[in-house]
Formats: structure tokens, C-alpha cells, sequence
């Protein structure tokens, strides 16, 4: 694990009660963050998934839909999460047919006072959720994990980057 971030926790006041971290004195910049999540399922239920055979339709692109969604709706989720202004999201799947599993990667921009990393990794805990619940009819020992932020860029904090 990286020590990036340690020292003092934004979220709590001098009580340590939980507050909504004040980003009035941040400046706007261009921040990006791209996380990704990986659901891993038996093999049968990946054979389905990438040939159309689930009869919820077609599993992959509404797990896109319901990412980006999630990514926006972020604010509405995580508590002490500022709404901001979303630039782009944009969401790929990289299918792993000897580990029969698919890991969702979203990447999610923003023009903003705070950070974007809790949008992206949202957007990529919705879409493994998603592929759940559209295939826990066929396989419900499914197992999501993984779900960790890639890198980021941007504020105050700087670049940041994941040790493979």
C-alpha cells in the first residue's frame, strides 16, 4: 500500500464528528480517475454472458449504462461525497476467459474544486453489481472484487498511480 493521503482525515471536525470536507478554497482544475472493479463467476455463466444467452438481454451493455449512472450519482451514495460537475465517463470491460472473469474500467473527468476518484470507482462497483444481478439466476456464487482505484491525476494531491 502506497502512504500517499496520510495525515490528517478531511471528513471529521476538531471533535472527530463526521463534516463535509470545505472545498471552498480549493481551485478548479482538471482532475481524472480511473478505478476498476472484476467479478469473477463460473464458467459457464462467462460462455452466456459473451453469447448473448442471458435472458435479461444483453448483460455487458447495460452494466455500461448502469456505471456511468453510478459514477453520476455518487453524491446521492457516499455521504460526505461533494456533487460535482462530471465531464466525461467513460466505461471498457476487459474479459478473462482463463480467470472467467470480466473487470469493468471506468475512467471519470472533472473540472472541479475535489477530487473524481469516488465517481470512478462507483461506476465500477455498479457495473460488477450489475452483471450480478443480471446473472445470479444461472450463478450465485459469482465474486466481486478487486475493486480499486487505478490512478488519478489533478489537485492538490498530484498524480497517482497503482503498483501492479
Amino acid at each position: 500500500m502506497s502512504n500517499e493521503g496520510k495525515g490528517e482525515l478531511s471528513h471529521l471536525d476538531e471533535s472527530g464528528r463526521a463534516r463535509m470536507a470545505d472545498i471552498s478554497g480549493k481551485e478548479v482544475t482538471e482532475r481524472t480517475a480511473t478505478a476498476r472493479s472484476t467479478i469473477t463467476m463460473a464458467q459457464s455463466t462467462l460462455d452466456l454472458i459473451m453469447n448473448a444467452g442471458i435472458e435479461k438481454g444483453d448483460v455487458l451493455a447495460v452494466a455500461q449504462i448502469a456505471g456511468i449512472m453510478g459514477a453520476k450519482k455518487t453524491s446521492d451514495l457516499i455521504p460526505m461525497c461533494h456533487p460535482i460537475s462530471i465531464s466525461s465517463v467513460t466505461m471498457r470491460f476487459e474479459v478473462d476467459r482463463e480467470a472467467s472473469s470480466i473487470t469493468a474500467i471506468v475512467t471519470a473527468k472533472t473540472l472541479d474544486r475535489t477530487g473524481i476518484e469516488m465517481e470512478a470507482l462507483t461506476g465500477a462497483s455498479i457495473a460488477a453489481l450489475t452483471i450480478y444481478d443480471m446473472c445470479k439466476a444461472v450463478d450465485r456464487s459469482m465474486r466481486i472484487n478487486r475493486i480499486e482505484l487505478m490512478e488519478k491525476s489533478g489537485g492538490r494531491s498530484g498524480s497517482y498511480k497503482i503498483e501492479e
